[in-house]
């Protein structure tokens, strides 16, 4: 059999196959092991088996090239299968286990960011990976995720939606490379370390051109939202769950400014968030001796963690075990598969795959 390395019986020595096996060969000026190539196999076949050791060098040398071309590709690995087995430990039926890294691959979350219903689930999820599960992504599942993460920018730039919330995505992926680069060291990420310093500069790239972005307004010249009557503005201000949101709004025009400083306004949206005994905890009064519910939300919003709210979420049949976007067909042998469904909410996601 050729061998496509450094030959590992001696270094810098030629071997010719015999009958018998190989055989090491020195001419007679190195030694005398083999005199005459003759005694063990003729010219011809020497040449042809040196000939066919540097076509495998070859092979290697252009595989080797490949496989960091490859490194730089954008190829997502698809599977048939849109759903995934989630088992945590070997079994006689089945052997290995699930990993973050095989379920990011199986799952099809390119197609998801297309959906508005599953686009901030996605982007949830992608921050919870790059805040702590980035060392527990193979290399396949990394190239996924930047892969992924291109498509979310790309798709934030084209329709100019999202902005702040891709913002600091990627400002919380470049601190953990950070991190883990620079501070813990390079054998904590899979992969080498000139790859990932190549990843760190697309990524400050994406928000440079996020920053540079320029907001066109619509070529829709009829109804906006100015235009509606001020009890259905102050409706419609009332979906919004951010309150970022509410002071980007206000900064629009002077009517809108004066309703996103409405106090029911952000009364409701303290209490969709939090609970009563939290809000107890950080009241603050206003000039005038009433509650700034204003001010009591992003005092709130720094002390705990907000409600999420998604569209469409992953699911996890309890009767089969087998994870899926909603919708999505999946072998279930229960009666009824709808009722065996609970949602996942990305952190729910994560907590799956740690053992």
């Amino acid at each position: 059999m050729p061998f496509l390395g450094q030959d590992w019986r001696s270094p810098g020595q030629s071997w010719v196959k015999t009958a018998d096996g190989w055989k090491r060969f020195l001419d007679e000026k190195s030694g005398s092991f083999v005199s005459d190539l003759g005694s063990y196999c003729s010219k011809e076949v020497y040449n042809k088996e040196n000939l066919f050791n540097s076509l495998n060098y070859d092979v290697a040398a252009k595989k080797r090239k490949k496989d960091m071309l490859n490194s730089k590709t954008k190829t997502q690995y698809f599977h048939q299968e849109k759903w995934i087995y989630v088992h945590k430990g070997s079994t006689k039926e089945r052997h290995g286990y699930c990993t973050l890294g095989e379920a990011f691959n199986r799952l099809d979350f390119s197609t998801a960011i297309l959906d508005s219903r599953r686009f901030n689930y996605v982007v949830r999820l992608l921050e919870l990976i790059a805040k702590s599960q980035l060392t527990s992504l193979s290399g396949i599942a990394q190239k996924n995720f930047m892969n992924i993460l291109e498509k979310v920018v790309l798709k934030v730039l084209e329709d100019q939606q999202n902005i702040r919330l891709i913002r600091e995505l990627l400002q919380t992926l470049y601190t953990s490379l950070c991190t883990l680069v620079q501070r813990v060291g390079k054998s904590v990420l899979v992969g080498n370390i000139n790859m990932w310093v190549y990843r760190m500069e697309t990524i400050l790239h994406w928000q440079q051109q996020l920053n540079n972005i320029q907001i066109t307004r619509p070529a829709f010249k009829g109804l906006t939202f100015t235009d509606l009557p001020l009890c259905l503005q102050l409706n419609i201000m009332q979906r919004l769950s951010d309150g970022r949101d509410l002071v980007s709004l206000g900064q629009v025009g002077p009517g809108l400014h004066v309703l996103s400083e409405d106090r029911l306004l952000w009364k409701k949206l303290c209490q969709y968030h939090f609970s009563e005994r939290q809000i107890r905890k950080r009241l603050i009064l206003s000039d005038k001796g009433q509650l700034d519910w204003k001010k009591m939300y992003f005092k709130l919003v720094r002390c705990y963690p907000r409600k999420e709210q998604y569209g469409d979420t992953l699911q996890l049949c309890r009767h089969c075990h087998i994870l899926s976007w909603k919708g999505t067909d999946h072998p279930c042998t229960a009666n009824n598969p709808a009722s065996c469904s609970v949602s996942l909410s990305p952190q729910d996601f994560i907590n799956l795959f740690k053992f």
